[in-house]
């Protein structure tokens, strides 16, 4: 069931920026998010970019040690939100950077706030094309473990995430 919320022209902007890699300046690079939150507006009719709650990737070194336990110390514990990783990993094979699209839907949020994320959630979704990894959370055990991300990712082969042994 669709819950007619829209998604802000802001939210498909900043997918899309965090989605193409092109060559860009050192200056550019630093600018580009590493993570980023969504939620609903106040009158729960659009989903929009949640002001404060984005990792750049000029913070990491910076003001940011290890950029996904920050990202986990973003998530609100009594609401819900939509997030947007893009997780830096090592195969035994290769490097791999993929885009994760994350439902977070803790158990101590109410009701009414699962239910409108959850039917608006298709909404996000399709403007988010070309996302390979989608990850329903629902509360803190189930994501401060970096190793359960490395399993959405690609199973047993993934050897490090965010340059951190598994």
């Amino acid at each position: 069931m669709a819950s007619g919320v829209t998604v802000h022209d802001e939210v498909i902007r900043v997918f899309n920026d965090m989605k193409v890699r092109k060559s860009s300046t050192q200056d550019e690079v630093k600018k580009r998010k590493k993570a980023v939150l969504f939620c609903l507006s106040e009158d729960k009719k659009k989903i929009i970019v949640e002001d404060g709650k984005q990792i750049l990737v000029g913070d990491i070194g910076e003001t940011v040690d290890d950029p996904y336990a920050c990202f986990v110390g973003l998530l609100p514990p009594n609401d819900c939100r939509y997030g947007l990783y893009d997780a830096t990993y090592e195969t035994k094979e290769s490097k791999k950077e993929d885009l994760v699209f994350i439902f977070w839907a803790p158990d101590g949020a109410s009701l009414k706030s699962k239910m409108i994320y959850a039917s608006s959630k298709d909404a996000i979704k399709k403007k988010f094309t070309g996302i390979k990894h989608e990850w329903q959370v629902n509360g803190l055990e189930d994501i401060q473990d970096r190793a359960t991300l490395a399993e959405k990712l690609g199973g047993n082969v993934v050897v490090s995430l965010e340059g951190k042994p598994l």
